[in-house]
């Protein structure tokens, strides 16, 4: 069993842009929520995943995750989250012997721009960009679950300035 450690962040502007070493599409499908964890099904241009993540404690989470046929991952962002999906471009960012990712999203949540970083474990010192905005790693407003939901009550994506002003 492997635990995610990670945190995340807002973007304060696109000087991360000139510094990505490269960057991938990825079509996000939520399965379901259960006590504070998630399943979601991923598939980029090559690959397909299912994850399952339990519940956060501080900064990590359990997670567990296994390669699937992309057929399958395609019938299952078709017919089983075909109201729960992200789109977004990933791109991998080094700074400071890291790899920061800075997910860009489209359709439902076009226009967010968020960045995270995994650790290897919570007490690890960490250097933050210059182009790194405000930590919101703990904040609920900031979960993609979050995000689809007042999408869909917004009918349209929302803004960042909508999300920050959310009451949840």
């Amino acid at each position: 069993m492997r635990y995610e450690v990670e945190r995340k962040f807002l973007v304060a502007h696109a000087g991360w842009r000139d510094r990505a070493v490269s960057r991938r599409r990825l079509t996000d499908g939520l399965v379901g929520e259960f006590a504070g964890g998630k399943v979601r099904v991923r598939l980029d241009d090559e690959q397909a995943w299912i994850t399952v993540k339990g519940r956060r404690d501080g900064l990590a989470r359990p997670e567990f995750e296994y390669e699937i046929p992309r057929a399958d991952a395609e019938a299952m962002l078709g017919l089983v989250c075909e109201t729960c999906l992200i789109e977004k471009t990933r791109h991998c960012v080094p700074h400071d012997g890291m790899e920061w990712v800075v997910d860009e999203y489209g359709g439902a949540l076009a226009g967010m721009v968020l960045a995270e970083v995994e650790l290897e474990h919570e007490a690890q010192p960490l250097a933050l960009p210059d182009w790194i905005g405000r930590e919101i790693t703990a904040d609920a407003r900031f979960r993609q679950s979050t995000l689809l939901r007042l999408a869909r009550e917004a009918g349209r994506p929302v803004t960042l300035t909508e999300v920050v002003a959310a009451r949840l």
